[in-house]
């Protein structure tokens, strides 16, 4: 901003607002010299100094209190042209684009359809890769199963072997353990099963040795009933494995198993 102090009762003030389009100017001393050098001689009318003022002026404004101010308009800013980016059905303001709607849309389409199948693929990618990070590693599943052949556990006895971390308990039962369990009365037991429900066959029972109160293992051929003992909480279970007496409130878990061929069990 410039301000001439000539004469003592008018201040006149050249104003240029910047813009993004050309950087601001110079403002020229000459006229304003012009405008004060002999102020006698013109008429103090906004006509006057308009015709005085740098071309490009849109409005001059004075008075006896305040300063004289020139503004000046930006009519050199350039519009953006977008057409090298416009398809050409659609250049021309004045055509109607319906034309060339079908296809324009179709193009649409056919990017929001490969995108879509892009992103499917990808999204299927990353998924598989996360649950396959999370499966089991080969190590863990050679011991997701076991095989164990029945010929050598003997008649009346109990077997234990390790199966995931966990005790594994196959029992040979004799015939007098098999009539026992089968003509026990299931409305008297606290988790009612059947012996029926609990063996595939009748002379094998497979189950974890794994107490249901708390966790602790049992001992096998001791207890009240024939079957298995907890010492550590006095849990006692049957030749079936159901718990008869004590604070376990299950009877002992029952594993998938299957017998593949005669004289093989397979455990998991």
């Amino acid at each position: 901003m410039l301000s001439v102090p000539k004469p003592s009762f008018i201040y006149a003030v050249n104003q240029v607002v910047a813009n993004a389009a050309k950087p601001v100017g110079k403002v020229s001393l000459n006229n304003l010299e012009k405008i004060f050098v002999a102020p006698q001689k013109l008429a103090q009318t906004s006509y006057s100094l308009s015709k005085l003022t740098p071309t490009g002026a849109d409005r001059v404004s004075y008075s006896l209190g305040s300063p004289s101010q020139v503004r000046f308009a930006h009519s050199d800013v350039q519009i953006p042209d977008f057409s090298y980016y416009r398809r050409d059905g659609t250049k021309d303001n004045h055509a109607s684009s319906d034309p060339s709607y079908g296809g324009r849309r179709a193009f649409t389409y056919m990017v929001v359809g490969g995108g879509s199948v892009a992103g499917a693929y990808a999204a299927k990618t990353v998924v598989n890769e996360f649950v396959a990070s999370l499966s089991a590693t080969a190590d863990v599943l050679a011991m997701a199963k076991i095989e164990i052949k029945l010929s050598e556990i003997p008649e009346g006895k109990n077997m234990t072997f390790k199966w995931r971390g966990k005790p594994l308990f196959v029992r040979h039962r004799t015939a007098e353990e098999i009539e026992a369990e089968q003509g026990v009365d299931v409305s008297q037991l606290r988790h009612q099963e059947t012996d029926a429900d609990r063996v595939k066959d009748p002379k094998w029972l497979v189950l974890l040795g794994i107490c249901t109160h708390l966790g602790c293992v049992p001992l096998a051929n001791v207890g009240d009933y024939g079957g298995y003992y907890c010492p550590c909480h006095g849990s006692h279970y049957d030749a079936s494995g159901r718990i008869r007496k004590g604070p376990a409130p299950l009877n002992l878990e029952i594993p998938e198993y299957s017998f593949p061929e005669d004289g093989l069990l397979v455990v998991g």
